[in-house]
């Protein structure tokens, strides 16, 4: 019997579309390109069977801000989500680093004359968190939940998107703290998109934090996948889809694919003006990752970065202005911005005596091909000497190689498209139901779409529901809480 809907794609938002139309009682039927699922959730064990490293995603606060999983429930799954006593932390070539606690007042004691600036900036933006998250996660077209929200981002956006933000803050650390959570938009600094970025991850940081999960981030695709199999879902792994005819006969398909592989798969299908706004869609600066094994924890020469799973490696505000702006412009800094992660200072249960895993990427040019280890082992020992000398194992995956572990991620970039302020209103192509494909029952349900990247399920979760409403009759959206499975409901289906 053929399924009632097909997915294309098991990342997060492939896997959240799953369980959403499993959850309204639909038959689904997911396909996967490689041999396991979860896209951006996966966990292997690299070099040791007793230590589990993260491929892509290894922190996630959007898990545990974002609508669709706080209504999943993952912790009530059990998905433990566990975190360091600092959020992040930001160490400084020279003078003491920025530390972001999950308490808002340690953080504020701890950046001196800028602390009444930095709750100033943080307190109203926790107060409102519910309406900031619902506004940033909304798809850009629902009706506001909180009227003050959109005011106060507006007021932050403008105020630290520009280049007149070096004025907000009077230290190189509170500078730096927020900045380098801006540089998570992955492009061009100061802008209006990273500014966005940085007032939604850095008032989480004091408020729900950014949790790593324990055992792996593949913790969290297993209980998508638990709950879609519970209704009777299916997966076919290790099966590239190159065309939508290869799909079995349906009412419903959700693609978890880039604008590129969409038009690659939907070839000669698609009306002209849509596929020529797929080949002018825009993808940014590129991801170099590079993962260790070590013998003990990262030694930074400042040890209150020892507080933190998440640091950023970015240097000075104005550092990290040049480098960023540069990389987005395809130029291959000596001293990328880089993001690492300790895990086992959260989850213990990653190491082992003499052995833990670290996590580490680089911000280099889209397609970029340089091997990444030599680059941030560089980087990461200008913080903390003798970082090299507790290696036991190393590997890189140059941001073009990235592609081919995960076509979605189009010269490496890993947020699936530039994140300007155009582009993540109107992605993939201005139209009013972003979701919709313009072939009758196909929708794009991946981060192409709004809000965008991050783990959060919400492009998918928005591309199920119009699924629901359109081909199915169902306008209201199914209880997503743990619940136990029931019959399905019998429905006569419009096939494709």
């Amino acid at each position: 019997m053929s399924p009632d809907a097909v997915i294309v794609g098991t990342g997060p938002n492939g896997l959240a579309a799953g369980v959403t139309l499993a959850r309204a009682g639909l038959s689904v039927a997911l396909y996967e390109a490689r041999d396991t699922i979860g896209g951006g959730l996966r966990t292997e064990a690299l070099f040791d069977s007793d230590i589990p490293h993260d491929i892509c995603a290894a922190v996630h606060p959007m898990a545990l801000a974002s609508p669709f999983f706080r209504e999943f429930e993952l912790t009530q799954r059990g998905v433990q989500m566990l975190h360091s006593p600092a959020s992040y932390a930001h160490p400084l070539p020279h003078g003491a680093a920025g530390i972001a606690y999950r308490d808002l007042d340690a953080t504020c004691a701890g950046l001196g004359i800028d602390g009444p600036r930095w709750r100033s900036l943080m307190q109203p933006l926790l107060d409102h968190s519910d309406g900031i998250v619902s506004l940033l996660l909304s798809g850009h077209r629902a009706l506001l939940r909180d009227p003050i929200a959109p005011l106060l981002l507006a007021r932050d956006v403008l105020g630290h998107g520009t280049r007149l933000s070096a004025a907000r803050f009077a230290t190189q650390q509170a500078r730096a703290l927020l900045t380098g959570v801006a540089a998570h938009a992955v492009g061009r600094l100061p802008s209006l998109a990273s500014a966005a970025v940085a007032m939604l991850l850095g008032h989480l940081a004091h408020g729900s934090g950014w949790p790593v999960v324990g055992g792996g981030s593949a913790r969290i695709a297993d209980a998508l996948a638990a709950e879609i199999t519970a209704r009777g879902g299916t997966f076919h792994t290790g099966h590239l889809v190159s065309d939508l005819a290869e799909l079995p006969r349906t009412t419903a398909v959700l693609l978890d694919v880039s604008p590129k592989i969409l038009a690659r798969i939907t070839a000669g299908r698609l009306p002209t003006a849509y596929e020529r706004a797929l080949t002018r869609y825009r993808y940014g600066p590129g991801a170099a990752k590079a993962d260790f094994l070590v013998t003990e924890p990262i030694p930074w020469a400042d040890s209150t970065v020892g507080q933190a799973t998440t640091v950023h490696l970015g240097g000075t505000q104005a550092h990290m202005i040049r480098t960023e702006t540069a990389t987005a412009a395809g130029i291959l800094t000596d001293e990328p911005f880089v993001l690492v992660v300790d895990p086992a200072i959260a989850d213990p249960g990653r190491a082992r005596p003499d052995k833990r895993p670290i996590w580490a990427y680089a911000h280099v040019p889209n397609g970029d091909t340089t091997d990444p280890v030599e680059l941030i082992s560089a980087r990461i020992e200008q913080y903390a000497p003798g970082f090299r000398d507790t290696v036991i194992a190393s590997r890189g995956i140059p941001a073009a190689a990235y592609e081919t572990y995960n076509p979605n991620y189009v010269g490496g970039d890993i947020g699936t498209g530039a994140m300007t302020i155009r582009q993540s209103l109107l992605r993939p192509a201005p139209r009013l139901n972003p979701y919709r494909v313009p072939i009758p029952g196909v929708y794009l349900s991946s981060a192409a779409t709004p809000p965008g990247p991050g783990v959060h399920g919400m492009s998918g979760y928005y591309a199920a529901c119009a699924a629901l409403r359109r081909e199915f009759g169902i306008p209201v959206p199914p209880p997503l809480g743990p619940e136990p499975p029931t019959a399905d409901r019998s429905r006569s289906r419009r096939l494709l």
